[in-house]
């Protein structure tokens, strides 16, 4: 298989949870598509979707408004061009409160508590504000280990309408 192609049919069943789950060690999320904003954030997934919270005036509410088309790009530690490992997820935005259907489907895989202890304030106290949630329609996972068990070293996964 040349580098970059598709991947053997073997591989897609277990790809999704594989580029997911080898790729949380270091999170960083990229904002708006177009390239004009990309700044790291604690997020959190839920299956194909990641999802952050930022302040409703902050400079990526705005660009989400403008173009809500994002690109997510999740790594792990780099320590040699061997060890390059992690995925590039595209998708669209949408900004969920509280009042929205689907707040209550995503809300529980998003870990708040975690930012409140960071930030000396009470647990008795959930956040509130808005959940930016990104589902997945296409994802690029790269790991070079990938090789040696016959494969290329970057695979592609597309959501299927």
């Amino acid at each position: 298989m040349r580098d970059g192609g598709a991947p053997p049919a073997r591989a897609r069943d277990g790809f999704p949870p594989r580029a997911l789950a080898r790729s949380t060690t270091r999170r960083s999320c990229s904002g708006p598509g177009h390239g004009t904003l990309a700044t790291p954030v604690r997020y959190y997934h839920l299956d194909f979707a990641v999802m952050f919270s930022t302040a409703p005036g902050s400079p990526k509410m705005r660009n989400l408004a403008t173009d809500p088309r994002v690109s997510a790009g999740i790594f792990a530690p780099l320590v040699g061009q061997a060890s390059s490992r992690g995925a590039q997820l595209f998708g669209r935005a949408r900004v969920l409160s509280e009042d929205d259907a689907d707040f209550a489907h995503y809300w529980p895989a998003f870990r708040w508590q975690s930012d409140h202890v960071e930030r000396s304030r009470s647990l008795d106290e959930p956040q509130s504000g808005p959940l930016v949630v990104i589902e997945a329609e296409r994802i690029v996972y790269t790991e070079h280990w990938l090789r040696r068990e016959g494969f290329s070293p970057r695979q592609f996964w597309t959501r299927t309408p």
